[in-house]
């Protein structure tokens, strides 16, 4: 994520998003700093609906029992006291799961305004996360980045590859696309995949196939939240 980057009048990206404040003008024409808010709100959409899912969780009751027959009645309660025990665990450590990933996106935002110097491992890293799905360089060089649900899935002869076909829902890029599109993906590309699963691919401006799925509607909702973040960048960016 880049949210390190101090905006006009050291306004931090991550607080910005954070807080949800409208941007003063100066903000939004840092370039730098935009790249960063943006990032930040992908991230905290995903933790947004992680917390949902926790909470769903938090709120229903614990399995109920099988009865066990010819048992007295005190080792029942032991087993359902356990039962209770062992789902208010579970619960608890989700919730501790997500709480340190807000620590940890908290720490990345106070990090970076200590850190003035780049190392080359950071410069590294900066240039990976350029390049990976979803990122405005990423959908600058795009051919195809869309969603939807397969419609159909077909071993091909020479078992080592599967025909996929898409019914598109939503086109990223382009802004639009047609109805179906259909590829032939290795066999191990996609673990998994099955008819009727929804999915999020895209496929380099240089290749015929997806180099990249996101199967089910959880990763497809996370990739979705960082690609309508980057989409606006990526349109000032050019594919070199």
């Amino acid at each position: 994520m880049t949210a390190d980057h101090e905006g006009p009048a050291g306004l931090d990206a991550l607080m910005a998003a954070l807080t949800d404040e409208p941007l003063p003008d100066e903000a939004r024409a840092d370039a730098a700093f935009m790249t960063g808010h943006r990032s930040a709100q992908a991230d905290l959409a995903v933790l947004r609906e992680q917390l949902a899912i926790i909470g769903d969780t938090l709120g229903a009751s614990p399995p109920a029992p099988r009865p066990a027959p010819v048992r007295p009645a005190r080792p029942a309660r032991s087993r359902r006291r356990a039962l209770s025990l062992a789902f208010g665990a579970l619960a608890v450590a989700a919730v501790a799961a997500v709480l340190s990933g807000m620590g940890w996106l908290l720490s990345q935002g106070a990090g970076g305004a200590d850190d003035t110097s780049a190392s080359s491992g950071s410069a590294a890293s900066k240039q990976e996360a350029d390049v990976r799905f979803g990122s405005p360089r990423y959908l600058a060089c795009a051919r195809t980045v869309a969603e939807g649900t397969v419609t159909r899935l077909e071993q091909l002869p020479d078992d080592e590859q599967l025909l996929v076909t898409v019914h598109v829902t939503r086109s990223y890029k382009p802004a639009k696309s047609r109805d179906e599109l259909t590829y032939v993906v290795g066999r191990y590309d996609v673990p998994g995949l099955a008819k009727g699963d929804q999915v999020l691919f895209g496929v380099p401006e240089d290749t015929a196939t997806p180099d990249h799925w996101a199967v089910g509607k959880r990763e497809v909702a996370r990739e979705r939240a960082w690609i309508t973040a980057s989409l606006p960048e990526s349109r000032e960016v050019t594919c070199e």
